[in-house]
Formats: C-alpha cells, structure tokens, sequence
C-alpha cells in the first residue's frame, strides 16, 4: 500500500512546449483570444436561443447543448494552460489533473454522441418534414440529450478509473498543455498495451460508429434534398445541414487522428497540436460557423438587439 502511495506524485508537471519558450508568448495570445471568444461567442447564441420563442425548437435545443458543452470543455484546461504559461513552475496538483482529466473525457465523450443525435434530428427534418414534430418532441429531445450526457459521463469514469489506476512509479512531467489519457499513459512504469487496446476499443464505440451513423444519414439527407424541385429549398436545405456537417468535420477528424491513430514517438509535437485544435479551437469557431450561415440566430440576435434598443428609449 505504501509503495502505491508513493508512486502517486502530489502535482504533475506539464511540458506542453516549454522545450521552445519562443512559442510561449504566441500561444498565451492564442490561447487567451480564443477563450474570450468562444465565452462571448457561445454564451451569446445561448442567450438568444433561449429568448427568442422562435428558436425553441429541437435543432436549437441541441445546439445549445452543443455549445455549454464547448464552453466547459474549454473552460476545464484554458485557465490552467494560461496560468502555466506565465508561470516558471508548469504544474497542476494531482487532484487537478484528475478532474481535468474527468471533464475534458466526459465532454468530449458528450460531444461525439451530441453530434449524432444533432445529425439524426436533420435527418427528420428534412427527410421526414410532415411527422417532424411527432418523432422530434420535447420529452424525446429531452432523453437524447440526457443519454448523451449520460453516456459521456460514463465513459469518463471508466477510462479515468483504468488511467489512473497505472503506477507512474514517481514519473510526474507530462509532455502535454493538459492531462489526458494518451499523455498520462505514457507516464506508467509497466505495460500499457491493454489500457491501449481499451481506449482503442472505447474510440470506435465513441468516435467511429457516430460518425458512420452521421454519414449514413447525410446520404438519405443529400438524396432527399436532390428530390426538392425548386433551387431555393435546395439551397435552404443544404445551408441548415452544411454548418453541421463542418462541425462534425472539425471535431471527429482531429480526435480521429489523436485517438485511432497508431503511437508514435515522431508524433507527439503533431498531437498536442491535434489536441489544442479540438480542444480550443473548434469550440470557438462553432458559434461562427453556425451564426454566419445561419439567417435564423442572425435574425433572432437582430430582434434581440432592437428590444434592447426600444427598452432603452
């Protein structure tokens, strides 16, 4: 027992790039832009969202979802990356680590299931228009956000479980901006391969099979829509899924990379930055991505602004 607890360090050390301090500056004005952006950015379509009555609807709902879910999965390794990049001590205490790891895992496992759940709602919408509001109603909107959730959750708690229950045998300097898995696998003193092959297994469940369910639905979606006779609903039609579509892009294809592909000690530097794109990046460019294609938020944010306006006078 006494040899466990001393395997268990009281703080890690993160790396992160600390190897090339020249970057140091650049990534805290990275960093710190695309924190305050995705805050603003997310928490201004979830406001409208909800005040706005036409906006109450399940497409809506999800991406609000969508984009709580972004706006704690930054919020759970921004702060500490921009402490640690001003400070000369690069550490994080085990306990940190430990709910980094549980929440960046939790979420993101969220947000692969959302994303499918997200894919299948346009799939109703334009394929099944007429029982739209029969199968899409608000107590099965409810439970498939709350399975989604659930599950992410879940998954979290096995895979910190298996994680941490490695010895590290004293090793305590990840080579990594924040804790997760991959990084901290690769502190433990013994054979790994079967935390490897669980995680791989995990990644398909999570990873592969929504987003082969995606694409199957995107494949009746792009059928149903060629059948629309007129170019403008095609065009309507294709513009409600196509920032969907780019999302889904974004966030599987790097986790894809980070997570199914094979170790490799020429990769790690391509990892971590694999890892700040789906970790930072993408949650910011969300809310741009659904706002600037998207004539409903841009007309509920204009009646938002004009209530605000007439209120004042």
């Amino acid at each position: 027992m006494n040899q466990v607890n001393e395997s268990i360090p009281q703080e890690f050390i993160l790396l992160g790039f600390s190897d090339r301090p020249w970057l140091e500056l650049p990534l805290f004005v990275v960093f710190l832009v695309s924190y305050i952006l995705t805050i603003f950015g997310n928490l201004t379509i979830i406001l409208v969202s909800y005040l706005d009555p036409k906006l109450h609807t399940p497409m809506y709902f999800f991406l609000t979802n969508l984009l709580l879910l972004d706006l704690c999965y930054t919020t759970s390794t921004v702060p500490q990356m921009l402490v640690n990049i001003c400070s000369t001590r690069k550490v994080i205490s085990y306990g940190g680590c430990v709910a980094q790891l549980f929440i960046f895992l939790a979420l993101g496992s969220t947000e692969c299931l959302l994303l499918a759940v997200m894919s299948f709602d346009r799939f109703v919408a334009i394929c099944r228009p007429l029982y739209y509001s029969v199968i899409m109603h608000q107590r099965l909107c409810l439970q498939l956000a709350a399975a989604s959730w659930l599950s992410g959750f879940g998954n979290s708690v096995l895979q910190s479980t298996w994680t941490l229950q490695m010895p590290l045998c004293g090793h305590r300097e990840v080579d990594h901006f924040f804790c997760e898995v991959p990084a901290l696998l690769k502190l433990s003193c013994v054979d790994t391969t079967a935390n490897e092959a669980e995680l791989f297994f995990i990644s398909v469940l999570f990873l592969l099979i929504p987003v082969t369910f995606i694409l199957i639905s995107y494949g009746f979606i792009v059928q149903a829509v060629l059948r629309i006779q007129s170019a403008k609903g095609r065009r309507k039609a294709f513009g409600t899924c196509g920032s969907h579509l780019i999302v889904v892009s974004l966030f599987y294809g790097t986790a894809i990379y980070m997570y199914l592909q094979p170790p490799s000690p020429n990769s790690k530097d391509r990892g971590k930055m694999v890892s700040l794109f789906y970790g930072i990046i993408t949650p910011m460019l969300n809310p741009l991505i659904y706002t600037l294609r998207n004539k409903d938020v841009k007309g509920a944010f204009r009646r938002l602004i004009l209530r605000i306006f007439l209120i004042k006078k």
